[in-house]
């Protein structure tokens, strides 16, 4: 394929709620979560590199003409174009200049590394699909530098759906992507920055696991550091946010035992300073709460090219449960934001069209599991209807099993791990489709009776068990339900968010939410640590082509932004 053919091969986001894309994710997730675990590529990675010394790559002369070294860090990434290549190409700008909240300017400057801080791509990783949704943009965005930058990925949960086979091809082989250059031989690295700065980016697979070489890695990597060192953590999930979100029913469902463990007994106690993750798709930071000049940070910052995660769900207003509470500082977009946002799914049959076909083939097989056609009844007669789908549930044992079973899909579709409220909202939306099943299979039923003796074709009929049975209610049932179907599932998530916390992901992901990106820029000097969070309100929509750049034509995209309002300082 020509450069030229590369640069126009923009691809649209990961429509989620495409029954195909599920199938294929579905797949992938069951074939690494059972390979994965047997068959740890990170093990295979360090046996083939047995007998070399653990070494950190080796920043910290690079700020001593300038005094500064700048990094940037982009999570989730590998979408949309349009979210991709708007987050790349302000990410390639030598030289950015942002606005904070209080309207001052801060020149910033292109990174001299880049870290991609876990889902590099998406929905699956495979060798096209990295060229396609990462590779493409990020070479568009930046062809050439000198000096070129430097690039390294931590795996998040996507990239490991092939067991890292894809990911370890991309990263790890020293390959270019644009100008960047892979530089990491593991899918886990240590930096060593300037000022007694150090980044660490651990590999914790798909289990929060940490595996026997590369803590043996790191503890020798923690034994070079001097006492006053400080530390930058990157890790593909926010444990913090993940312990306080599933700790409310069971305080030991999910806890942060693996960045303790790795604080503890791997590093040794040295101070991790700031922690940062992707894999919720928009801009959090919490600090701790104490009076020292210190502040610990722990940001998540996955707004790299995937869709918009709310930042109105589960309550995370403080986090950190045995290791000092840090409270939430910031998020982005604001809570008020992401509740009128929720509102989109209003829309959930306009906006994932591809689902409409299983939502009708669901009504559909429902409507015949139930005997919803007359026998012996008249038009619109409801009372005789309602005791001949009953009996007939009765009297069925496969069709009393198929609505059981819909129901129990319901009920495993809840996002909740409290057995109440996935009992009462998996039944209430599962009830809630089969009753639209029994109103739209019997008004298809009667309708057909109708359109029959309009046309006078004689009840027991070849024609009229043909048209008035099967054809008739059949297409009333699959295209109507498509539509009811898709709309009570769109409320169904607007409820459980907006009023209960609840489906964060999926209230979402059917929305598609190209817009409210962010990454961070970060500057270390002598003084410390100075963490500019950026943010893109609206992405363009519309490109130009000017020789080997393309640049934005759309007058509504938002510039880069400094989303709080004012750099975040860490001494």
């Amino acid at each position: 394929m020509s450069e030229a053919a590369r640069r126009e091969k923009r691809l649209p986001m990961v429509c989620w709620y495409d029954p195909r894309q599920l199938l294929q994710t579905a797949v992938g997730v069951v074939i690494s979560s059972i390979f994965g675990r047997h068959a740890d590529r990170r093990l295979i990675e360090a046996v083939t590199m047995m007998g070399d010394p653990p070494e950190a790559v080796d920043y910290s002369d690079e700020a001593k003409e300038s005094g500064e070294f700048w990094l940037d860090y982009a999570s989730d990434v590998g979408d949309g174009w349009n979210s991709t290549y708007g987050v790349a190409l302000a990410l390639s700008q030598e030289k950015l200049i942002l606005k904070d909240g209080s309207g001052n300017e801060h020149t910033t400057r292109r990174g001299r590394v880049l870290v991609l801080g876990g889902d590099e791509v998406y929905p699956t990783p495979s060798r096209q699909a990295y060229e396609d949704r990462l590779v493409v943009p990020y070479s568009t965005a930046l062809p050439s530098a000198s000096p070129r930058p430097h690039l390294y990925a931590v795996p998040g949960n996507h990239d490991w759906y092939d067991s890292l086979v894809s990911f370890s091809r991309l990263f790890l082989s020293g390959r270019r992507i644009g100008a960047w250059q892979t530089k990491q031989r593991r899918s886990y690295f240590a930096l060593r920055l300037p000022h007694g700065w150090w980044l660490l980016g651990i590999d914790v697979q798909l289990g929060s696991d940490v595996d026997v070489l590369q803590q043996r890695y790191f503890k020798e990597i923690a034994e070079k550091m001097e006492p006053q060192d400080r530390i930058i953590l990157c890790t593909a999930e926010p444990e913090w946010i993940y312990e306080r979100m599933y700790s409310e029913f069971d305080e030991n469902f999910y806890s942060e035992r693996t960045l303790r463990d790795f604080e503890e007994r791997v590093l040794g106690g040295k101070d991790i300073q700031v922690m940062i993750s992707g894999d919720l798709h928009h801009y959090r930071r919490h600090e701790q709460s104490t009076d020292s000049v210190f502040k610990r940070q722990r940001i998540t910052a996955g707004g790299g090219g995937a869709f918009l995660h709310p930042t109105h769900g589960p309550d995370v207003e403080e986090v950190g449960k045995g290791r000092g509470t840090h409270k939430l500082k910031a998020s982005y977009p604001d809570a008020e934001t992401s509740r009128r946002l929720c509102w989109g799914n209003l829309l959930f049959p306009l906006k994932n069209p591809s689902f409409l076909w299983f939502s009708g083939l669901l009504y559909l097989l429902t409507a015949w599991a139930m005997k919803l056609k007359p026998d012996h009844i008249g038009p619109w007669q409801w009372n005789e209807a309602f005791w001949q789908t009953a009996q007939h549930l009765l009297a069925s044992p496969p069709a009393a099993f198929w609505i059981l079973a819909v129901l129990a899909g319901f009920l495993i579709f809840t996002d909740t791990h409290s057995n109440k409220y996935r009992l009462f909202a998996g039944l209430s939306h599962g009830v809630t489709h089969l009753i639209a099943v029994y109103l739209i299979g019997w008004s298809s039923a009667f309708a057909s009776q109708d359109v029959l003796r309009s046309f006078s074709i004689p009840p027991g009929s070849r024609r009229a068990v043909i048209l008035g049975e099967a054809i008739g209610p059949a297409f009333g049932i699959f295209s109507i339900g498509s539509v009811v179907g898709a709309f009570l599932l769109g409320i169904y998530l607007l409820i459980s968010l907006n009023v209960f916390r609840r489906h964060s992901n999926e209230a979402f992901s059917s929305l598609a939410i190209q817009d409210w990106k962010n990454f961070l820029r970060l500057r270390i000097t002598a003084e410390g640590l100075t963490i500019f969070p950026v943010g893109i309100d609206r992405v363009p929509r519309k490109w130009k082509t000017e020789g080997n750049r393309v640049e934005p034509d759309d007058p509504q995209a938002t510039a880069p932004r400094i989303i709080e309002s004012e750099p975040v300082t860490v001494l």
